[in-house]
């Protein structure tokens, strides 16, 4: 039975395969062509359009930076403080107890005006016998001169009344001078910037005595440098100074710089006169900036753009939307600026940013 069935089917396709006419092969020649020649169009567009975005994904967006002669400065830089020129702690000459206080914090005084008073009541009463004496001494000098030049008298009663006068003198202006040493005088003219000292304390040469003059109006900067600047950094430099506390750079010069090195401290002082100004204050933080190299026509580059190889330091500049890979020789290097000595010219565009992955004839963006 099945036999049949499968005899009949294949009767049945043989029936209809002889019915289909034959097909014209020219025709369906040129067809096949035609639609090669489309293929191929659309093949050519799009290889094309792959071309551009490969090209686009290789160019890389970078930022350049294009080089201008500039001035350039290398400084040293150093810490110091507000000083001023007159900055004394009064000391007494003589020792005592402090019986009178004539100024207060804040009062302006003059060199030698007495600040205190240090007990001198025994000297004052020895100066007040010592005078009475020399007084009564002077007088007798005095009548025997008038007999001596009368020719009255002996010379030798002349010459004794004559040395007790003098010697009494003497002893009276010793007397006077130690009693001015019982007075607390200001060295300086100033402010008086503080006041400790107390009634009744005692006080002795060479110990403080807690009173500060200040003379505000003669400041000054002073910073230690060490002694690896010593050849960089001399007196007449152009230095910039700037206090944290106050809102404004000053551009001066170093107005002292010792020739001496510190055997501690192995550097050297350095100091910087200020104007009078009543933002300035004695031990405020300065930082000063010394100027040992200046080039007014100088070309830099940021130093984060420099890389380095074997071979060398080298830049990449942007030329006609390439980079080109170029070598370079630096000097000096501030404020993030490295001074290019040689292998750059005004004009050149620096590649700044997006440099890190990028080879000798990479295509860029700027």
């Amino acid at each position: 039975m099945k036999t049949i069935y499968s005899i009949a089917l294949v009767l049945f396709l043989a029936s209809c395969g002889s019915s289909e006419k034959p097909k014209d092969k020219k025709a369906e020649l040129e067809q096949l062509k035609k639609d090669r020649t489309a293929l191929n169009g659309k093949i050519e567009q799009i290889e094309k359009e792959l071309g551009q975005n490969k090209s686009q994904a290789d160019t890389k967006d970078v930022t350049a930076t294009e080089l201008k002669e500039t001035e350039f400065r290398n400084f040293v830089e150093v810490q110091g403080k507000v000083d001023a020129e007159d900055n004394v702690e009064v000391t007494p000459e003589s020792p005592g107890s402090v019986t009178a206080i004539y100024v207060k914090v804040g009062q302006s005084v003059s060199r030698g005006q007495v600040l205190a008073q240090i007990d001198d009541k025994v000297l004052r009463q020895n100066i007040a016998q010592l005078q009475t004496q020399l007084d009564l001494a002077t007088t007798v000098f005095n009548r025997q001169k008038n007999l001596w030049d009368q020719k009255i008298g002996t010379e030798v009663q002349y010459l004794t009344e004559k040395s007790k006068k003098e010697g009494l003198q003497k002893q009276l202006s010793g007397l006077q001078s130690q009693a001015a040493m019982n007075k607390i005088k200001s060295p300086v003219s100033g402010t008086v910037d503080a006041m400790e000292l107390k009634l009744g304390q005692s006080v002795a040469p060479g110990t403080p005595t807690g009173i500060r003059v200040v003379n505000a109006s003669r400041l000054k900067v002073k910073a230690l440098v060490s002694e690896n600047y010593a050849a960089r950094v001399n007196q007449g430099d152009e230095v910039e100074v700037s206090l944290p506390d106050v809102p404004e750079n000053l551009h001066t010069k170093i107005s002292f710089a010792a020739k001496v090195i510190d055997p501690i401290s192995r550097g050297f002082n350095v100091e910087v006169k200020l104007p009078s100004s009543k933002k300035y204050r004695p031990n405020m933080l300065a930082i000063l900036k010394i100027i040992d190299y200046k080039n007014d026509r100088a070309l830099t580059v940021p130093v984060n753009a420099i890389q380095k190889s074997e071979a060398g330091e080298y830049v990449f500049v942007a030329i006609n939307g390439k980079a080109k890979k170029t070598d370079i020789k630096t000097g000096k290097i501030s404020n993030s600026q490295a001074e290019v000595l040689t292998g750059l010219k005004s004009g050149d565009k620096v590649i700044t940013t997006g440099f890190q992955d990028l080879n000798d004839g990479d295509s860029v963006k700027l």
